[in-house]
This record gives structure tokens, C-alpha cells and sequence, in this order.
């Protein structure tokens, strides 16, 4: 039997799992499921990167031991990972001690001249646990994490990444190692080309703190964390006791990641390999971000979206459908409530689960012959090149356009439930309708597995009329500001009720810094109402809102400089908000 190793990067565990994680997670789960479907035996990892900085400074910051921090949050990725439904074989820590002994394996595994010491000062960013070269900087900012790294000065490892420049560019550009989509390729292979430096592969205990893996031999240094992470693809096969597992497994035929560590990926951890007489993985794909209103979530930006919360209300494979359709397989997306309604109400209740719902009922006590859908389509076609290519969301798409869409039609079309239930014409119908909700359902099984297999069970033997609907409508009450979703965080909104709890004097006297208490957030906006006070509530219109224009119609809400100060939103008159005419200064609302 053919083995197919798939694997997730390893997130941090300073905070609890959120919607970006998800969508990881149920992408690879795709990819598992599809090739279980093939007959393949199928080993699919996940985890957590426990030994990260981060992880550290978050449990300072709490007051909580590291120990503690990392298994509390680890145990909630985990949990997230099954109430996802993902089929994940193996859960990795890296704290297990199956990973510390791997970790070590595979740095005394590595050739002697690739590893060597020396003092360096360097600009380090604790956001993504690397080093920057100035070029590398964005106005002075890490590029993913939009802060200012830290200058730092000690004596570190370094692996001579430089040796293996020649040898990643031609791995990466003859595809032995494919990376996916073609764009993530090309980027690599510019920085490729821009030359290659070394790279530290320790730290000094005292700068982690005391917490890591100690590098062998150097009780002094701490083996830098991702030297440490990458590895777990690895030590999750036992690879350091020649373990059957590692022959049968590796090399991984898929790894999956987000845009932000393609560099370690794709150039660091090959280059790793190489040294240790490894071969490469031979697939990564790179997924985007997923997006909240149109930002990057983050916990300082207080837009975190917990998956569980609409995974318990309306159900995982919603969720799970939301993110592989509606999030775009190789760019950002964004994940918005309002969205979610939509997507659930036309695409899951009244197009899938509607359909479905009217197929078994006119399809009540007939027995359709022949119940296992083909498998061959799997094999080969458009669909398959769609799953070997990660584009999830134009798979979900095809399905649709394949078998659901035209299902609708030809039922619309003939109306059989105006013939007899005996006629010829109505069981031909039918029997073609339940065959396309079949493959339909097949082809969804690595997608929305739950549901599916309710479709395949509805025509098994004797049909029956369901008793309940697969997706029941979210009813949305007319013009109420809030959605359903909301968990009473007014972030979430796009014109929310803040608090005023600072005044800040600018440069130019016309104007004024306000600081809004909005939910847990604090948002920083200029006006020109001089008359707000501390305390004040007022409505404040957050970037993608759209209020009314003093000149007519409306205008939509973008953080933008105001006499060249930065604004994160606008405090709202009764008028931009439609309640009023007066436009001379800000609305305030009474206390209740």
C-alpha cells in the first residue's frame, strides 16, 4: 500500500488557538482524508511548538510557570484539532522527549564544517524568532510583525547556509522540491538568488530564559527554536532510532504552512537536512492569512475570532466549508461574520441542504440500485488536479458546479413531482438526481465529512425523507446592528459604541487625539470636536464602514493621516450616522 506523510507547521503556543489556525488545520485535513479515499495508508501530524521565546514572555506576562502555559494552550490546539473533525494521526509537543532527543540527533547529525561559533550582534525579532538583515526591514519594522526588533550582541552556533545556496536553487527550481502555489516558488527563488547568508542556530541560555533545548555538548546555548521546530516532522517518526515509521514515512509528500515561514521551509530546513544526510520533503504548500475585517488578526489588535464559537452554534462542517471555500487557497482572506450568515443561508441551508431535503422526500421508499458512487473520478480529471494543486476553494466549486447546481436545474426543469409516483419518466428523473447527489457527496467527503456522509447514508437502501434539514437557515432579524455571531466583543462590528478614556494634545490646536476604549481595544482617532470629554460614549465608524456624506450619499471608512496624524476610524455626527442633521459636532450617548 502506497504511504502518504502530510504534515501542519507547529503554531506557538502563547495564546489560544484562533480562526487562522483553522484553516491550516482543515486544509491538511483535506489533503488526508482525499488521500484515504485513494486506498493510500495515511500519516498525518500536527502540534506545537512549546519551546518558542514567545511562550516564555506570555507566561511572564501572566504569571504563570512556561510549563504550565504551554501545556494548558497546547492541550486547546489540540482540542481545536478535534472539534475541527481533522484526522490527525499523530499530536507532537515539542517538550516530549521523543523531540528533545531528535532535536539533538539531528544537530549532532550535521556535518561538522556546516556548524561552527562566533560572536554577532544582529536586529532580532522575538514576533518571528529570526534575525533581520536592515534590507530585510520595512521602515525600520519586521515585515510580518510590524515592530521594531531588538538589537542583540552574543556568541551563537551558525549553520553555513551559504555552502548550500547552489544546491537549494536547483532543487527548488527543478521542482524535486515543489513548492506551491508557483508565485511562493518564484519568491524563493529570488531570495535564493540575492544571496545567502548564515544563520544562528542557538541562543545563549540566558537569553531564552532557561527554556528550550540545550544544544549537545554547550549547556551554555539553547538550540534555536526553529532549528528545534522544524525537526518535529522528523521526530515524530522516531527518524533518531531508525524507526520503521521514518523509512515507510519520509520524505513528507505534503507540508503545509503559512506564508509568513516559507523562508524556514523551504530554505532552512532542506539545507538542514542535506547536512544530516537527509533527503528534502518533496512538496510545500503555502497557504495566506486569514483576515478580519479586512486586518491581520492578532491579539493586539483585540480581533481574534475563536473557532469553537461558531463551530459549537451552527455546527463544524459550516466552518470547515467557510474556510476551504471562501478563503482563497493561496491568498489572504477574510473571515467576517456578516459573510458567514451569507455563505451559510445560500450556499450550505438553501442550495446544498435544501436540495437534499427535496430529493428524499421525492425519492421517499424507492431503492436506487447501485449505492457506491465510482471511485475513479478520484484518479485522474480536473478534480484531482485541483486537490494535487491545494486549490481547495476551486475544488469546493467544482463540485458544486459539477453536481449540485445542475441537480437543481434538471429538478426545477422537470418537475416530478407532478408525475405519478409510479411513472417511468419521475424514477429516471429521480434516480439521476440521487446519483449526482451521490458523487456529490463523494467528492465532499474531504471537505465536509459529517455532512457528506449524511448524503450517502440518506441513499442507502430504501430512501427516506429526512426528518431534519443538514443546515437550518440563520434567521438574522432586520436591521439589528448586531450580528449573531457576535460574542459581545463590539470589536467585531464596523461602527461600534466606544468610550473616550483619553484626551492627548497634538501640535495643531484644531484638532485633537482621542483614545476609545472600543470592546477590549484601544483605537486612536483624531477630530476636531474640541467639546468631547473623558467619559464621553460616542460612536466611532472603524476602517470598512460606511457612513453618510455631509455632501450626499456615502463614503466608506479607511485609517488615514488627519493633518498628518495617523487615525484609526472617525467619531460619528448625528448626521454621517443617519439618525440626524446636525453635523456641527460628535453624538454622544447616554449612559444606559
Amino acid at each position: 500500500m502506497k504511504k502518504f506523510y502530510v504534515t501542519t507547521a507547529i503554531p506557538y503556543v502563547n495564546a489560544a488557538p484562533h480562526i487562522g489556525h483553522a484553516l491550516e488545520f482543515v486544509e491538511t485535513d483535506v489533503i488526508a482524508r482525499f488521500h484515504r479515499l485513494l486506498g493510500e495508508n495515511v500519516r498525518f501530524l500536527s502540534g506545537t511548538d512549546d519551546n518558542a521565546l514567545k511562550n516564555v514572555q506570555a507566561a511572564e506576562e501572566k504569571g504563570v510557570s512556561v510549563a504550565d502555559l504551554v501545556r494548558i494552550n497546547s492541550d486547546k490546539f489540540l482540542g481545536v484539532i478535534k472539534k475541527l473533525n481533522c484526522s490527525i494521526d499523530d499530536f507532537i509537543r515539542t517538550t516530549e522527549k521523543r523531540h528533545i532527543d531528535g532535536a539533538q540527533a539531528l544537530w549532532s547529525a550535521c556535518k561538522k564544517e556546516d556548524v561552527y561559533k562566533k560572536s554577532y550582534q544582529g536586529l532580532y525579532c522575538v514576533g518571528c524568532e529570526t534575525f533581520y538583515l536592515e534590507k530585510d526591514l520595512v521602515d525600520g519594522l519586521c515585515p510580518e510583525h510590524k515592530k521594531k526588533p531588538e538589537v542583540v550582541e552574543e556568541e551563537n552556533y551558525f549553520f553555513r547556509l551559504s555552502t548550500y545556496q547552489n544546491w537549494l536553487l536547483n532543487l527548488i527550481e527543478s521542482d524535486e522540491l515543489k513548492i506551491i502555489p508557483e508565485f511562493r516558488k518564484n519568491e524563493v527563488v529570488a531570495f535564493i538568488k540575492g544571496g545567502l547568508t548564515d544563520f544562528s542556530i542557538s541562543r545563549s541560555v540566558r537569553r531564552a530564559k532557561g527554556w528550550g533545548i540545550p544544544v549537545p555538548g554547550d549547556e551554555s546555548q539553547i538550540i534555536y527554536v526553529w532549528f528545534d521546530a522544524l525537526t518535529n516532522y522528523i521526530t515524530a517518526l522516531n527518524w533518531q532510532n531508525n524507526d520503521p515509521l521514518f523509512t515507510d514515512f519520509w520524505p513528507a509528500d505534503v507540508q503545509v504552512i503559512g506564508k509568513g515561514i516559507t523562508r524556514f521551509h523551504a530554505i532552512y530546513w532542506p539545507a538542514m537536512l542535506k547536512s544530516a544526510g537527509i533527503a528534502p520533503p518533496k512538496e510545500i504548500f503555502v497557504h495566506g492569512y486569514v483576515t478580519a475585517e479586512g486586518e491581520k488578526i492578532s491579539k493586539s489588535l483585540g480581533n481574534v475570532i475563536d473557532p469553537l464559537e461558531y463551530i459549537e452554534k451552527y455546527g463544524v462542517d459550516a466552518v470547515r466549508y467557510y474556510l476551504l471555500k471562501e478563503i482563497p487557497s493561496y491568498n489572504d482572506g477574510d473571515f467576517s461574520a456578516a459573510r458567514f450568515i451569507e455563505v451559510y443561508n445560500s450556499e450550505l441551508a438553501n442550495n446544498l441542504g435544501n436540495l437534499v431535503s427535496r430529493v428524499t422526500k421525492l425519492a421517499e421508499r424507492l431503492t436506487i440500485q447501485n449505492p457506491n458512487p465510482s471511485k475513479s473520478p478520484f484518479d485522474k480529471g480536473d478534480f484531482r488536479k485541483l486537490i494535487d494543486n491545494c486549490s481547495f476553494d476551486l475544488a469546493v466549486k467544482w463540485i458544486f458546479e459539477k453536481w449540485v447546481d445542475p441537480t437543481n436545474v434538471r429538478l426545477n426543469e422537470t418537475t416530478p413531482w407532478k408525475l405519478e409516483a409510479t411513472d417511468p419518466k419521475r424514477i429516471e428523473i429521480l434516480t439521476e438526481c440521487v446519483s449526482n447527489l451521490r458523487q456529490a457527496a463523494y467528492h465532499l467527503l474531504p471537505f465536509i465529512p459529517e455532512t457528506a456522509q449524511k448524503i450517502l447514508d440518506c441513499f442507502k437502501g430504501e430512501i427516506k425523507a429526512l426528518e431534519k434539514g443538514l443546515f437550518g437557515r440563520i434567521q438574522t432579524p432586520l436591521g439589528s446592528a448586531a450580528s449573531p455571531l457576535d460574542r459581545g466583543d463590539s470589536t467585531r462590528e464596523k461602527t461600534v459604541v466606544g468610550k473616550i478614556e483619553k484626551i492627548e494634545d497634538l501640535e495643531d490646536k484644531t484638532i485633537k487625539r482621542f483614545l476609545v476604549q472600543v470592546g477590549e481595544k484601544t483605537v486612536r482617532v483624531i477630530c476636531s470636536d474640541l467639546s468631547l470629554k473623558v467619559g464621553n460614549k460616542v460612536m466611532v465608524a472603524l476602517p470598512g464602514a460606511e457612513v453618510f456624506s455631509p455632501k450626499g450619499g456615502k463614503v466608506k471608512i479607511k485609517k488615514s493621516k488627519v493633518h498628518g496624524f495617523e487615525s484609526e476610524g472617525m467619531l460619528c455626527s448625528e448626521l454621517e450616522l443617519g439618525k440626524g442633521t446636525d453635523h456641527s459636532r460628535i453624538m454622544r450617548l447616554s449612559s444606559n
